[in-house]
């Protein structure tokens, strides 16, 4: 009996590659604004898996970080003390914001702000990072890598099934690293709560196999959440396929941290051969 085996793409965009000329656009504008090294060559590893293990996948399921320009982990939203511009890179803590360090640039804003800092550093996963303006909605940057695009759109053809889309993100006032729930949901928007029927969906595959960017960050927050809201069952038939993802430079640590996290929980770590074996004998 055929095995019901699901691949989980995560945030496979442009902006999170360290893309190649070859695959750059002619607008010297167009650049990935946030790439994580190494991921260029794990998501080509991941349409290799499309393409030579494709007739073994009974789902495919891709998230995308999908934000507006304007966000509370972007520098668009932030000013230091004087007024002066905030990097990219910087992390702000509640403590900073109470003492003028940084302050949001619309004052109305602030005590939102400080109420969420305080949720997110209650919940000890993340500090609040000011990343690069990226993924924003309708951008070259938010656009899938081509080579897992097209070897989706060849999956989709071929078997007659529909890649699922999760966009996450597009709150301002949250980051959401995971695609099943924002650091901090929102009670008055359900996009940012637990998407349990996401994750229902999952268990009822034999296998689930978790691939992405970047492993420090939206790997690890959506493979943790999935974790909590499974037994040991579930967990087991998670699968995170470690050469298809790679950190965010400068949280090495916290990424092998994570895989050693997971690895304790159930979840199995393999590589690209082994799971294309798994692939192609259930073809």
């Amino acid at each position: 009996m055929k095995r019901k085996l699901h691949l989980l793409v995560i945030d496979p965009q442009n902006d999170f590659c360290d893309l190649p000329a070859a695959y750059l656009p002619a607008d010297p504008a167009l650049r990935p604004s946030l790439p994580v090294a190494g991921a260029h060559a794990d998501l080509q590893r991941v349409a290799r898996l499309i393409d030579e293990g494709g007739a073994g996948l009974s789902a495919i399921s891709i998230t995308l970080d999908s934000h507006h320009r304007l966000d509370i982990a972007h520098p668009t939203f932030w000013q230091q003390g004087d007024g002066s511009a905030v990097l990219p890179f910087t992390q702000i803590v509640a403590a900073d914001v109470r003492s003028g360090v940084y302050l949001p640039r619309d004052p109305q804003s602030l005590p939102r702000t400080l109420a969420y800092l305080d949720a997110l550093e209650a919940a000890q996963r993340y500090q609040l990072m000011v990343w690069p303006v990226h993924c924003e909605i309708g951008s070259w940057g938010g656009a899938v890598h081509a080579d897992v695009r097209a070897a989706y759109n060849r999956w989709e053809e071929s078997t007659l099934r529909i890649v699922a889309k999760l966009a996450k993100g597009s709150n301002p006032w949250t980051e959401h690293y995971s695609a099943v729930k924002a650091e901090v949901p929102d009670a008055d928007d359900p996009g940012t709560q637990l998407n349990r029927g996401f994750i229902d969906g999952l268990a009822q595959a034999d296998a689930v196999y978790i691939t992405g960017e970047a492993a420090s960050h939206c790997v690890r927050a959506t493979t943790e959440d999935i974790v909590e809201n499974l037994d040991a069952a579930g967990r087991a038939r998670l699968v995170l396929i470690t050469d298809c993802m790679s950190p965010v430079t400068g949280f090495e640590v916290q990424s092998q941290q994570f895989l050693d996290r997971m690895a304790a929980t159930g979840v199995r770590l393999a590589r690209t051969e082994d799971v294309l074996d798994e692939l192609k004998a259930n073809a």
